[in-house]
């Protein structure tokens, strides 16, 4: 609002009307500012506090105050929460946008093709992470699409279509990888290699216009590499069952930055495994499903979440080979994001 002139110290009618509507409490809050500010000269830096407050902090406070009352608020007084702050990615539409799965299991063919991946198992379990995803985000509104056992390919084909489609009428868009993977690629079922970064690329701003300014989410569940992460004692005692867990590894007008808006959320980090239970998924990509489930609903952002699921995973262990998992959020993404459950 700043930016566009409409809010400033002598200038405060329109963020007047704004609170009046989002939560009346507000109004005297700007009140007592204004009268202050007759009192004494402001710095640049109390203005941007109280914007950021004001806009930030009360408006996200009401969104979660929405969401645990929906009874009270209709669908339309939501949909004006979030479009008032531009520091908010807008999720209006339903559905949000396009959910794709990629879910590898059978690597048959990559050990026939390639000799140097005989060793490369079958990911049992995934499927338990695939079923996760796909409830997760249809609950989340999003068009949940799945691929499954697909050679690298044809997921650079897959991709490449929903790059030429037309994502105007959407929020958001979502990829998750299920699959084997060493330091910066994923692998198909056939064995050869796919760079995430060439498959994040694809939706640039200038590659994939309708999507530009709008977040673009990877999810990543596949090994980057064959180092198990160093465990510490833990003090606590608490019992872990996973004793059969495996790795996924091959061997054990207004412009904007092109790559902006990306979120990437890797398993783990740089060079090492990811455990997955052939029983149970993936420790990332259930802990990710339910905390999503769990939290969007009390109005958190998606960064919070993550950092919420690096915790829960960094508590669990590997006890024949006492290793650990830390997964890696990285992002570029410019603004607050919300996945409200209405």
């Amino acid at each position: 609002m700043e930016k566009r002139i409409i809010l400033a110290e002598s200038n405060l009618e329109l963020l007047k009307s704004i609170c009046g509507q989002v939560n009346r409490s507000l109004l005297g809050k700007i009140e007592d500012y204004e009268r202050s500010s007759s009192e004494r000269r402001m710095s640049l830096e109390g203005r941007e506090e109280l914007s950021v407050s004001v806009l930030d902090e009360e408006v996200c406070f009401k969104m979660q105050e929405m969401w645990d009352s929906p009874r009270e608020q209709d669908s339309e007084s939501q949909a004006f929460v979030f479009q008032i702050s531009d520091k908010v990615y807008q999720m209006k539409n339903k559905p949000r946008g396009y959910c794709l799965i990629f879910n590898n299991n059978n690597f048959s063919k990559a050990r026939e093709e390639v000799p140097r991946l005989h060793k490369m198992k079958d990911r049992k379990g995934t499927d338990y992470d695939k079923e996760a995803l796909r409830k997760t985000f249809t609950d989340l509104h999003f068009e949940v699409v799945s691929y499954n056992d697909c050679t690298a390919n044809e997921i650079h084909e897959v991709l490449r279509y929903y790059q030429t489609i037309d994502h105007k009428n959407k929020d958001c868009f979502i990829c998750c990888v299920l699959s084997h993977g060493d330091k910066g690629i994923i692998y198909g079922t056939d064995g050869k290699e796919a760079c995430i970064y060439e498959l994040t690329s694809y939706f640039t701003g200038s590659k994939c216009p309708s999507l530009a300014g709008k977040p673009k989410i990877f999810f990543i569940q596949a090994c980057q590499g064959n180092n198990f992460q160093k465990a510490v004692p833990d003090e606590t005692g608490l019992e872990q069952k996973h004793n059969t867990l495996e790795v996924d590894s091959s061997s054990h007008k207004n412009y904007i930055p092109d790559e902006a808006d990306f979120l990437l959320g890797m398993a783990t980090v740089k060079n090492c495994v990811s455990y997955r239970d052939p029983m149970q998924g993936t420790w990332y990509i259930q802990s990710l499903c339910q905390s999503l489930r769990e939290r969007c609903p009390q109005g958190d952002d998606i960064l919070s979440i993550l950092t919420g699921v690096n915790y829960d995973v960094s508590t669990k262990d590997d006890r024949r080979n006492k290793g650990k998992q830390m997964p890696q959020p990285t992002f570029t993404l410019r603004k607050k994001l919300f996945f409200p459950p209405n």
